[in-house]
């Protein structure tokens, strides 16, 4: 066994569940935004209720691209890619504002979760 399947075998084993991890913890930030909400006062409500609803979807389509990625299907990688990429680019702002306690771990995992995600996908050759 070549060393470029056995990290893709190692990529294809934990994606699903990294995905997972970044869809869980979207859920529990719209859940904290709406509670949040109800505690203080809200200045902005709909820019609360669409980044609560924007989390919302991006959880969803996190979700539904590890169900791609469990089925070995096509249509998961892309949109995986691009939301770790956003979630890069947003962990570069969170450094600029010093905000450094959510930008390394945001950071560390959409690395490891943008490396799974391209080295764990392979299309079926009997296709």
């Amino acid at each position: 066994m070549n060393r470029g399947y056995r990290a893709y075998l190692f990529s294809r084993k934990i994606v699903v569940p990294l995905l997972r991890i970044e869809a869980s913890i979207l859920i529990i930030l719209a859940l904290y935004l709406a509670s949040a909400s109800i505690v203080n006062k809200v200045t902005h409500p709909g820019a609360l209720g669409g980044e609560i609803a924007f989390a919302l979807l991006g959880s969803i389509g996190l979700f539904l691209c590890s169900i791609s990625y469990s089925r070995g299907t096509t249509w998961g990688r892309s949109p995986a890619v691009l939301a770790n990429l956003i979630a890069i680019g947003v962990s570069y702002f969170m450094f600029g504002s010093h905000l450094y306690i959510a930008a390394a771990p945001l950071l560390i995992l959409a690395s490891a979760t943008l490396a799974a995600a391209l080295l764990g996908f392979r299309p079926n050759e009997t296709r």
